[in-house]
């Protein structure tokens, strides 16, 4: 989207405290990536420079993206609205089609195009987001039950493939937009019991998140199985103390934190940069929010107003979902 000031159809200036953080959160995303992915880009690849250079190539189309959009009318989102949403579905319908559907640690999660991989739950959260802004931006009061069904199709296949933390994601998100655009209070007090019966099967009926469950409960509980990776997490935090012990010195990346480059990563920031340096990340995210909602109440138009309050709400989530599991407030959900 972009980040203008104005509400003319001139350009206005950038918001440059909103696009100095962003640079400033992607060069240190890239030394991160580089640092926790040695290990395992050796062993899976023999380079240990692999997930850096994907992580390259990934900004730079970022990068380009972004300046495209930075001097175009974010209206053009509207039009491709409904066309985003149904050619997100068949991607989502697409990652269970043996042979271009990839399957690894038990999830169907990803396409291999060849060339590239693609991962269409990550794709859902913005399709999502620009389809809610365009209709729920419109006059009509018959909204509850379309908006009900758009989305239980969405976190249905989603959470079949399964990824139960992208789906909560998705559903705050959603949530969160519906109640932006001036939906009853009495909705959302129906909302309530469907959340909690839906996720609360998801979690009990299922018996790895159910494990998950009762470590979050009793940390102690089976060291070296449903716990394992909590606590890996917890060592790392715990060995950076409140300065970190430098750089590239993580001792957890060397295989004993899973998904340490991905996930995991702010247990190696942490373990790196210690408490300090953990705080000054939050911190810069906590700007990058702000930033955002502020945006959105400067925004006289509804569809932009929502677009911008639901990509603040969808960062906001996404980085307390990630950082609370790596601290034990939350338990690690897929």
């Amino acid at each position: 989207m972009r980040f203008f000031h104005s509400h003319k159809k001139t350009l206005g200036p950038p918001d440059w405290i909103l696009v100095g953080i962003m640079m400033l959160l992607s060069l240190f995303g890239l030394l991160m990536v580089y640092d926790s992915s040695v290990s395992i880009a050796v062993r899976d690849f023999g380079n240990q420079y692999y997930f850096l250079t994907e992580q390259l190539k990934w900004l730079a189309i970022g990068c380009v993206v972004y300046f495209f959009m930075a001097f175009t009318d974010y209206k053009i989102w509207k039009k491709l609205a409904l066309p985003g949403l149904i050619a997100t579905m068949l991607l989502l319908l697409v990652v269970f089609v043996p042979g271009v559907g990839i399957k690894a640690l038990g999830a169907k999660r990803w396409i291999n195009f060849g060339f590239f991989v693609l991962q269409p739950a990550e794709l859902a959260k913005m399709s999502l987001i620009v389809y809610l802004s365009t209709w729920l931006s419109e006059k009509n009061t018959k909204k509850l039950i379309p908006f009900l069904i758009i989305l239980g199709i969405i976190l249905f296949l989603v959470t079949l493939e399964p990824d139960l933390g992208t789906a909560v994601i998705l559903l705050v998100s959603a949530l969160s937009m519906y109640f932006y655009s001036g939906a009853p209070l009495a909705h959302f007090i129906l909302f309530i019991p469907i959340v909690v019966l839906g996720f609360g099967g998801l979690s009990v009926f299922s018996p790895y998140r159910f494990q998950r469950i009762l470590t979050f409960f009793n940390p102690e509980h089976d060291p070296l199985g449903a716990s394992y990776h909590i606590r890996q997490a917890l060592i790392a935090l715990g060995s950076g103390g409140l300065f970190g012990i430098g750089i590239g010195q993580s001792r957890q990346k060397y295989e004993y934190l899973p998904e340490a480059n991905t996930d995991s990563i702010f247990a190696i920031i942490g373990e790196e940069l210690g408490f300090v340096g953990g705080a000054i990340l939050i911190l810069l995210f906590i700007v990058i929010i702000w930033r955002g909602f502020a945006i959105a109440r400067r925004t006289e138009d509804p569809f932009g107003r929502l677009l911008a309050l639901g990509i603040t709400t969808w960062i906001a989530f996404q980085v307390i979902i990630n950082i609370s599991a790596m601290v034990a407030l939350m338990f690690i959900m897929t």
